[in-house]
């Protein structure tokens, strides 16, 4: 036990030295860095092949079931996604389990003195030093090779042409679907951002992707005709046959690259996440069988009806009910309205809404306002949150200000929305508009036992 705590205390040292670095919100646009690191420690990346995914919503669940569907097949699994909800060890996934702080700790230390030398390099070069994000990348690297793991199920951090996990070279490149986000940083117009997500497809890679605007699937088309690749849209190759309501999620059938495959359950609920299984079987089928071989079907049945998402449409407490929702940008935000609508029977909801600077919180409102939703505001525990007075103000512009209520802290924000969806039967409350607040919540939630019936 005194090793477990000596492990724990020294992943989150490992922590604690990564957030010392620049943080996730401002991304260097440069693969050279993450690449001379990777490297000096002799090219960990190129240790197990790659499925590589990046888009604007839906990375994290394609993700996961891409990686469960895998395990599921028996391969040995290594998952990056980003970013955490509670603890960064979330972040990698070692055959569907957080790595264990022994690893982080063992691999950092390793690792550590490559990491001084790079930025030492980059400071003589007169270029900031490894970010945040670049050194954790080269950490889920050197985890996924110390495994070793048989594949390694990839999400992009922020857009995909210059983010550091693209120093991989994924066999298979998948695209959920392509909105207007991060356009600081990644371009104004929905083909911008395509164009520089669509740096993730290399040579004779082959690309799956969710059905996109016809501006984004021009340039991934095109992108994939130029590096030699095959090319697999939702919708032509492959496509979601029927997706029925469910106990705990839903029932899917869906035509695959090489089959179709009836009745999976897949234990998450929205219209939404049955595309981003249609996605996922699509993406293993091209990986396993260039798209030729069909699945067995116990593999998908196990792989998907195993399938968790954490933080996304996730039941977190009853009596009342309360969910939370990693929705950040209006097209989650739509999502969200439309598997509340689909898949609950709630007669009236209370959104608990933070956001970070930067977001579209108009259209996020404007797609959750529907049946005259209540909005209580707050602020994640974040420097980039957005006020809650100045939030409050932006949603009662959308919805007018008697649906709106400021709380300071989220235990507040909780503590109102739970006593007033108590107070009659079918009602509910919802906490979305940022990853950082819905993994508060979970963890709130978690220590108070809100979710036991």
């Amino acid at each position: 036990m005194t090793d477990e705590l000596d492990y724990a205390d020294a992943a989150d040292a490992v922590y604690r030295s990564l957030l010392d670095r620049v943080g996730e919100a401002a991304p260097e646009p440069r693969l050279d860095a993450t690449r001379r690191a990777v490297e000096l420690l002799g090219d960990p990346h190129r240790a197990a092949p790659v499925i590589h995914i990046t888009g604007t919503n839906g990375k994290t669940s394609t993700s996961r079931m891409i990686e469960s569907i895998l395990r599921a097949g028996g391969l040995r699994t290594g998952l990056m996604t980003s970013p955490h909800l509670e603890r960064f060890t979330e972040r990698i996934l070692i055959d569907g389990e957080p790595v264990t702080d022994e690893a982080i700790a063992r691999n950092w230390e390793e690792i550590a003195p490559y990491v001084v030398m790079v930025d030492h390099e980059l400071d003589a070069a007169g270029e900031p030093r490894l970010t945040f994000f670049e050194a954790l990348t080269v950490l889920a690297f050197a985890c996924f090779a110390d495994a070793p793991v048989d594949v390694v199920v990839l999400e992009v951090g922020m857009g995909g042409e210059w983010d550091s996990t693209n120093v991989a070279d994924g066999q298979v490149a998948v695209f959920t679907p392509i909105d207007l986000d991060h356009q600081a940083a990644l371009g104004t117009s929905i083909e911008q951002i395509a164009r520089t997500k669509a740096g993730i497809i290399k040579p004779e890679a082959s690309v799956v992707t969710a059905f996109q605007a016809p501006e984004a699937l021009t340039v991934l088309r095109d992108v994939t005709a130029e590096q030699g690749g095959s090319f697999a849209v939702e919708g032509g190759a492959f496509a979601v046959l029927d997706s029925r309501v469910a106990v705990g999620g839903q029932l899917i059938s869906v035509k695959g690259l090489a089959g179709e495959y009836r009745d999976l359950a897949l234990p998450l609920f929205g219209r939404h996440q049955a595309e981003n299984a249609a996605v996922a079987i699509a993406a293993v089928e091209s990986f396993l069988g260039a798209g030729t071989m069909r699945l067995a079907d116990e593999v998908l049945q196990q792989g998907l009806g195993s399938v968790t998402s954490p933080g996304r449409l996730q039941i977190v407490g009853t009596e009342p009910s309360m969910l939370v929702d990693a929705a950040h940008n209006p097209h989650g935000a739509a999502s969200l309205a439309a598997a509340l609508e689909e898949y609950f029977d709630f007669d009236e909801v209370v959104f608990v809404l933070g956001v970070l600077a930067g977001k579209d919180v108009a259209g996020i409102v404007g797609a959750l306002a529907g049946g005259g939703s209540r909005f209580i505001v707050t602020a994640p525990d974040s420097d980039r949150a957005v006020g809650a007075d100045e939030l409050a103000a932006s949603v009662a512009r959308v919805v007018g200000p008697e649906r709106v209520e400021v709380a300071a802290r989220l235990d507040d924000a909780l503590g109102e929305a739970r006593a007033w969806a108590a107070a009659a039967a079918k009602r509910a409350v919802i906490v979305a508009g940022s990853i950082v607040l819905v993994g508060e919540a979970i963890g709130i939630a978690a220590d108070r036992d809100w979710g036991r019936a």
